[in-house]
């Protein structure tokens, strides 16, 4: 069975196995990013409502239970195409993922843009976990890294620490897990004056776990170029002891182990799916994929060449000798 708005499971470095769900169904942000994963945003706002119904996006969730009966999870994950917060009926569908699936907590995926609305806030505490991304502290580097729609940041400094200080208060409101990313390109994002706030801003935001992560496939624009590997550990050895609870945090690669060892059996044409379902997301290897899904790398390749060959996905660049696949648009 295919599902519209579901995605993986997948193995993430940070939740486990994670299921994901989509609430925007396409490139829907307040952010057009140069690194974004998805592509390049089709409709930049920071218009609220329902783009996809938390109806329509649960009652997969039940059809995926049905379905599902003897997979475990660690998370259910809101996520997907854009930013998940632009989804006025978010609260819904954190309630009614949690209604369905017992016991699994629910974490959200934020840019933190709408941080600034009291309103967002509250909806964000419904969640069990959530994850805000904050690349800079300058408005300069927000501005050219993120591309954010005109009305964000118009106030310069002063609007960008609004949001910081945004965060701050959520996370004195919220009582679940804040997890802090902080995404890098080189030499836009990644100077000592850039380090230099973030070191005095994270023992403030108190986050349970940064992640300083960089590109490692390819993004929406080419103007966004990895930072080198020198600068990740400067940056990670710098900001990771600062949190609530101290830890490393490695590289966002898409290869993270699952949580669960055995990895699991699948036939071709739900393989087929779970791949097409996670290109649709974003651009990957077959290595990427196989660690994601937790299938294995025979499998993939072979529902690669078949997609390959029905015209549904394409392959992209190579890293290291290994092409990345994108869908077919």
């Amino acid at each position: 069975m295919t599902f519209q708005y579901i995605f993986g499971p997948v193995a993430s470095s940070r939740l486990g196995r994670s299921l994901g769900l989509d609430l925007l169904g396409s490139a829907i942000c307040t952010f057009d990013c140069l690194y974004c994963e998805v592509g390049r945003t089709e409709k930049l706002t920071l218009e609220r409502k329902p783009y996809v119904p938390a109806a329509d996006i649960l009652a997969e969730l039940e059809a995926w239970k049905r379905a599902n009966q003897d997979l475990a999870l660690d998370y259910v994950t809101l996520g997907g195409s854009g930013e998940p917060t632009l989804n006025s009926e978010m609260p819904a569908i954190i309630d009614g993922a949690r209604r369905i699936l017992p016991g699994v907590p629910v974490a959200v995926l934020t840019n933190s843009a709408l941080m600034t609305d009291p309103e967002v806030r509250a909806e964000l505490a419904h969640a069990d976990a959530v994850l805000p991304s904050l690349d800079s502290l300058r408005p300069e580097p927000l501005a050219t890294l993120n591309r954010p729609n005109p009305r964000l940041f118009a106030g310069g400094q002063q609007a960008v620490g609004e949001l910081a200080e945004a965060l701050v208060t959520f996370r004195k409101e919220f009582t679940g897990r804040l997890f802090l990313e902080i995404f890098l390109a080189r030499g836009l994002n990644d100077s000592d004056e850039d380090l230099e706030l973030f070191k005095a801003y994270v023992p403030r935001l108190a986050p349970d776990r940064v992640d300083v992560v960089t590109l490692s496939r390819p993004g929406a624009y080419a103007e966004a170029q990895p930072a080198t590997a020198e600068t990740l550990q400067r940056w990670r050895e710098a900001l990771c002891p600062l949190c609530a609870t101290p830890q490393d945090a490695g590289p966002r690669l898409g290869t993270a182990p699952a949580a669960h060892s055995a990895t699991r059996a699948a036939a071709p044409q739900a393989v087929q799916d779970a791949v097409h379902a996670s290109l649709k997301r974003r651009p990957q290897t077959a290595t990427q994929l196989s660690g994601a899904l937790d299938i294995s790398r025979e499998h993939i390749v072979s529902a690669l060449e078949t997609l390959e060959k029905q015209g549904h996905i394409k392959r992209r660049t190579e890293q290291d000798g290994e092409p990345f696949y994108g869908v077919r648009h």
